[in-house]
């Protein structure tokens, strides 16, 4: 079982790593491509670092799975994981946009039980964890209620999202995947639809959050996402209220 003061470790941990984050942005800094193509700066391992000594001193008994660190496969007998993402949204980083985040949850046999997400540019930070609701620096958070698609605020690609079979809709994107479930998940934007694969640490932490907040986050197929397996891919994500949600997923699957 998670401890009871995950979720404030989980808060602390990525308010520090945001403070390492803020000394890099805008700054002068090592940056590279991965295997794969994408781009990784040494703000990304600075706040890796920071965040699995911090945790894991914390919690020894727990995996690890980071976007920035070497998959150890000792994480699959382990029943709580942390699950990191310490820049989500790199490339906004990059270009001294602020819509990166550092991402931080526990899952416990697949599901996520709290998480904590910073961004620590316009200094918000969302945290939930199962039973208590959803709260973004301490007021509590809720979904948007809208249940037509047709003129709603869309989070994702605009090139997916602006031709046929969508109707016309309000379309934004941001770096960061995590982010913008954070902008369901209170409300600012009705929804987030992504058709390529994302990974683990994108979404673990903003799952639970966005559940909290009353919304639901799925494949596009309308499955529910299981986390901490062998392969850390997600197909695809569904983020809205659930009316939202079941015409979104209607949609797509015509």
């Amino acid at each position: 079982m998670p401890e009871p003061d995950d979720l404030r470790l989980l808060e602390d941990a990525v308010r520090a790593g945001g403070d390492i984050a803020r000394k890099f942005y805008c700054g002068d800094y090592k940056r590279w491509s991965k295997d794969g193509g994408s781009p990784v700066t040494e703000a990304d391992l600075a706040v890796d670092k920071y965040l699995r000594e911090s945790l894991t001193s914390a919690r020894p008994d727990y995996g690890w799975l980071s976007e920035e660190s070497a998959d150890d496969p000792a994480r699959l007998i382990r029943s709580q994981v942390f699950v990191v993402d310490p820049i989500d949204g790199t490339v906004a980083f990059l270009k001294n946009r602020p819509h990166f985040t550092i991402c931080a949850a526990v899952v416990v046999d697949g599901h996520p039980c709290c998480g904590a997400i910073y961004n620590p540019i316009s200094d918000e930070l969302y945290s939930a964890r199962t039973g208590n609701g959803a709260w973004r620096n301490g007021a509590p958070i809720h979904v948007s209620v809208r249940a037509e698609l047709p003129e709603c605020a869309m989070l994702g690609d605009r090139t997916q999202l602006t031709c046929a079979p969508w109707p016309a809709m309000h379309v934004q994107n941001r770096n960061s995947v995590a982010y913008r479930l954070m902008l369901v998940a209170d409300g600012s934007a009705d929804a987030s639809v992504s058709l390529t694969a994302k990974r683990d640490w994108d979404l673990a932490a903003a799952d639970i959050i966005l559940k909290e907040a009353g919304g639901l986050l799925t494949d596009a197929r309308g499955r529910k996402l299981v986390y901490n397996r062998a392969s850390t891919i997600q197909p695809s994500l569904v983020a809205a209220n659930p009316a939202l949600h079941a015409g979104i997923i209607a949609l797509l699957r015509q």
